[in-house]
């Protein structure tokens, strides 16, 4: 009997253990408030890498404590600096020879003959309004001459940007071969043993670049790595933890005699718009010393100008002032082309980063170029700098001398903030951030942002541990922590704006996927976490759909995909109409909203538009033809009848709705229609053991996310039998990382994988689906903001980050929320 005791003692030892493990995020969140000021670490440690912008282009945030005479880096990394050898074409216009026709094998080689090739310059694509040389063809070779007169061959690296498949080559030799595409710079070391061979004059790069699909892009140069911080001695502080909270990121460190906490705070509190617009972040550093002897204390803190550039060769001015008590630094492009750019993979080049803290004797601040910046900390010297100054790559330094320190803890609390001037173009309105309609200047909102520290940290830390309690109960341990990577990430992935009317406007960015602005099947997934913090944001998501319909620019019975190219709505670019789909998505929001509001006014107010969009949904939306839909990467599919339920949902949403407006008639029509239509599609989906991918396909299936509303929103127009018999093949299909999202691929949307999960009638069956998807975000290679696609055999990301729509992973939580409210 005592055997067994410690037997069952020393198993749940292991289980409690095992489940104490916390979630290792692929990227942490650090200053998240909307889609260009979005800055995260990218990796375990805070100080093993620059921190960057979820794109992935540096945003630095640097960070340094000196104690006594040891230095030690607790954020960031200076990203490498580089001079330029042979210019890009964000630097400098530069042309080459170049043909689409297959050349002679010995077309790399310095001392091929290409005069009778075409001369062009660069960048070449085949997006008109950015080339300078259009590129619309399959293949492109290009060679580009170019002398070394300084004889300086080491630390030289590629400088590339390049959509698709591209083999580079320096005379002669291969330095670069991959597949795939990048939207960015990226810097590749060109090995010493070919850099070794360049000569003082008659060098070529020679590329060959295949365009497979999608869009055409090819700039490249050479640059050569500076090594200013070279002989500076600074220690990397030991980090002894993260923890990750929802609206908090907070590091600790072992910094010789003294622990170090670094918090992360983005104050994104859904139910107060006044806070949530603010696009200013907390980064609070305490220091404690447990030894009880005096140590001497200082703070350096750095932030780059790269915040407020496209790319690093956009030349920047700066200023350096002191306002109600706080010491500034501000930095924007000397171009400002204010809502000129649009696009997926754009950081934002107008408006201005600020960096603040408190002014004091104790504090100073410069502004230089990046590869100098800690200098004047590290050796004491002057920069010399009293105000701002222009050129790329510069930083703004703050430096704080907390003097002799003995036993107490220590603070100092900066602020990182964004004035964008103009966020969104809707049609003809150029609308301004909604912090705007507040503050008449960024100072004022930092000067009260700063005031407020105490009360706002205060409040967000009641706020995440409200949060994880809430998360814990409706779905365990690991559920919780999947929310906490979740929620900045949904909110960052929009902007909170007001239209001329008054309206609300929650305009998401489709990050990472075409980079639409107000894209319908993007917000319809990240709607659970609003729907429990704030139905208002949903509703500013669908205010500018509905706009685009009942203003007649839009003039189909279905709804719109998108609102266009973020930051610019003025009306939908995506090349192909999703009809099912979007007006499923936008009929069953407006129910869920009323469902939370417990009346159905916001739908009332767009009644005529939901009634063209039901009576489509009624005679073409359960048994679909072959359209797009937004789980389409395995190709277009005809018969759907994953999205047919959503059409089922969106028919039983609009009778409900009716019937809330006390329309009975309306509300049995529709939601018998619905019924009918579910019995018609347990016969049509039919496949012994579960139901089909589409329609009388015998052998294949899909995960019926959408169904997971028949309950939520007391429809149950489907047979209980219905959703238990698919969880239960779905757990006969699951792969190491998941359950994949049909039977196609391997590959599953973690998202859809939280809704399908909340189907199961028990919790053994609902762990059993969401276990893995923790699994994948503790261990996958691809160290980016969570992405909600992912394979299931090995944990790799296909594409797609920092989207906004794992703001379903809320959707157990939002089922919770409603069984508790009933």
């Amino acid at each position: 009997m005592l055997r067994r005791f410690f037997v069952v003692f020393a198993l749940l030892a292991m289980y409690y253990t095992a489940g104490a493990q916390d979630l290792r995020a692929p990227a942490y969140p650090l200053v998240t408030h909307n889609p260009y000021l979005s800055i995260w670490s990218m990796g375990n440690e805070l100080n093993g890498l620059p921190t960057k912008h979820w794109t992935g282009d540096d945003h630095s945030i640097t960070g340094i404590i000196k104690i006594d005479n040891q230095y030690f880096r607790i954020i960031g990394e200076e990203a490498k600096q580089f001079e330029t050898v042979l210019p890009t074409a964000d630097e400098k216009s530069y042309k080459v020879k170049y043909t689409e026709e297959e050349p002679a094998n010995d077309w790399l080689k310095a001392d091929f003959k290409d005069e009778a090739w075409k001369s062009g310059a660069a960048p070449f694509s085949d997006n008109e309004s950015l080339a300078k040389t259009l590129w619309k063809s399959k293949n492109l070779w290009v060679r580009r001459s170019f002398d070394m007169p300084s004889g300086d061959f080491k630390k030289l690296y590629l400088k590339l940007r390049h959509d698709d498949n591209i083999k580079v080559y320096i005379n002669g030799e291969k330095i670069y071969d991959v597949e795939g595409w990048k939207d960015q710079y990226k810097f590749i070391a060109i090995e010493d043993q070919v850099a070794k061979k360049l000569k003082k004059k008659g060098n070529v790069l020679a590329i060959h670049i295949e365009n497979t699909a999608g869009g055409a892009w090819l700039d490249a140069g050479i640059v050569k790595e500076t090594d200013a911080m070279a002989k500076i001695d600074i220690q990397k502080a030991k980090q002894t933890g993260v923890d990750l909270h929802a609206t908090r990121t907070v590091y600790h460190f072992d910094c010789g005699a003294a622990k170090v906490d670094v918090t992360f705070t983005s104050p994104a509190l859904l139910d107060d718009l006044e806070l949530l617009s603010r696009p200013v972040s907390y980064v609070s550093v305490k220091t404690n010393f447990s030894d009880n002897s005096k140590h001497d204390v200082k703070y350096y803190f750095g932030v780059g100008s790269n915040l407020a550039v496209h790319t690093p060769a956009q030349e920047v001015e700066t200023w350096k002032y002191s306002e109600s008590n706080l010491a500034i630094m501000k930095a924007g492009t000397v171009e400002q082309p204010i809502l000129k750019r649009k696009g997926d993979g754009v950081r934002i080049d107008w408006g201005y980063a600020y960096v603040a803290t408190e002014a004091g004797a104790n504090t100073s601040q410069y502004i230089t170029p990046a590869g100098s910046a800690i200098l004047p900390f590290v050796n004491g010297k002057n920069p010399g700098t009293e105000g701002g100054q222009s050129g790329k790559s510069m930083v703004m330094s703050t430096i704080t001398d907390l003097g002799s320190v003995k036993g107490e803890t220590k603070e100092q609390v900066y602020l990182i903030g964004y004035d964008e001037l103009q966020s969104v173009q809707l049609f003809d309105q150029k609308l301004t951030p909604w912090w705007k309609k507040n503050y008449e200047s960024m100072e004022g909102l930092l000067a009260q942002s700063m005031k407020d520290y105490k009360q706002v940290s205060e409040r967000c830390e009641a706020f995440d541990s409200q949060l994880d309690k809430d998360a814990v109960a409706a779905g365990g341990e690991k559920y919780a922590e999947l929310c906490n990577l979740a929620y900045r990430q949904a909110i960052a992935a929009h902007s909170l704006l007001e239209n001329k009317e008054g309206d609300l406007l929650f305009m998401s960015k489709e990050n990472h996927s075409n980079g639409s602005i107000n894209t319908v099947d993007i917000t319809y997934p990240s709607s659970p976490l609003f729907l429990i913090y704030n139905p208002d944001l949903v509703k500013g998501m669908m205010n500018g759909i509905f706009y685009y319909s009942e203003s007649g620019r839009w003039k189909k019975p279905f709804p719109a995909h998108d609102l266009g190219t973020y930051p610019i709505a003025t009306g939908q670019t995506y090349g192909e109409d999703m009809p099912v789909e979007e007006a499923g998505n936008m009929l069953t929001l407006a129910a869920a909203i009323a469902e939370m509001e417990g009346n159905a006014d916001y739908a009332k107010s767009h009644w005529a538009t939901l009634t063209t969009w039901a009576e489509y949904l009624m005679k073409s939306g359960f048994d679909p033809a072959n359209q797009l839909s937004t789980d389409d990467f395995a190709g277009h599919l005809a018969r759907n009848a994953n999205l047919s339920i959503k059409a089922i949902m969106a028919i039983a949403s609009y009778g409900k709705l009716a019937g809330m407006l006390g329309d009975k008639a309306t509300e049995k029509k529709y939601m018998s229609a619905a019924k009918d239509f579910a019995k018609k599609w347990t016969k049509l989906a039919n496949n012994g053991d579960h139901y089909t991918l589409a329609f009388e396909k015998k052998g294949t299936w899909s995960q019926k996310y959408n169904l997971v509303w028949d309950d939520m929103l007391d429809f149950h127009v489907f047979p209980e039998s219905v959703h238990q018999k698919e969880i239960k093949y779905y757990l006969t299909q699951q792969r190491k990382y998941g359950l994949p999202l049909d039977s196609r691929k391997t590959y599953t949307k973690s998202d859809w994988v939280m809704w399908t999960a909340s189907m199961a009638d028990n919790e053994e069956d609902f762990k059993a689906l969401i276990n893995p998807m923790w699994d994948y975000a503790n261990e996958t290679q691809d160290r980016v903001p969570v992405s909600d696609w992912h394979e299931t055999t090995d944990a790799r990301v296909p594409n797609f980050k920092a989207r906004s729509v794992v703001g379903g992973y809320f959707m157990k939580m939002l089922q919770w929320k409603l069984e508790n409210k009933k």
